[in-house]
């Protein structure tokens, strides 16, 4: 099964992530871990991928791309995968299909948490508290929101289109948000 996971800041999309793809036994690759990864062995997209990252910015699509191109063609993705993080654009959409397209294979599902908007501020909040982020105000989340929402729309656009995406309500315990993610992946 292949998979991609989309969801807020603050929705559990990682947790989600990481249970889900051992419930289904395949790798749960998240952009940020390939980032470290890279980064942590020096490799060429590393170092790269480090500059942009030092000085603040985005990694472009091309080094993100040819991070996950390199991570997709390891052995343990031969059966399936559950991307966290990417695709992010409609040109990662389009390159992950290409990537995909030359093994012959597409995207089974794509889940996207559904979360009220209020309870997320409040567990971002209650988050940058505990770990002493004081930059991190309901304000920021809030733009943060925003901002999420605006980039996805066009991947959620086209995903819906393609009668790939499940919405999954991603409020409750770990434990029932799992199960129906695991439900409408199965369905």
């Amino acid at each position: 099964m292949r998979l991609v996971i989309m969801g807020p800041p603050g929705a559990g999309k990682g947790t989600q992530a990481q249970v889900v793809a051992v419930e289904l036994g395949v790798p749960h690759i998240s952009t940020g871990d390939i980032f470290r990864a890279n980064v942590d062995r020096g490799t060429p997209l590393g170092e790269e991928a480090q500059r942009y990252m030092s000085a603040g910015e985005y990694v472009p699509d091309s080094i993100t791309n040819a991070m996950v191109r390199d991570r997709l063609s390891q052995e343990d993705c031969t059966p399936g995968f559950l991307l966290d993080g990417y695709p992010r654009t409609l040109e990662q959409v389009n390159e992950l299909d290409m990537m995909l397209l030359a093994d012959e294979h597409r995207i089974d599902r794509v889940i996207e948490l559904t979360v009220d908007t209020d309870a997320v501020v409040a567990r971002l909040l209650k988050r940058a508290e505990e770990q002493g982020r004081s930059d991190d105000t309901a304000e920021v989340i809030r733009r943060r929101l925003e901002v999420y929402f605006d980039q996805t729309a066009p991947l959620t656009a086209v995903y819906t289109q393609r009668g790939l995406l499940v919405r999954v309500d991603g409020m409750g315990a770990v434990p029932d948000v799992t199960g129906r993610i695991l439900a409408a992946v199965t369905a």
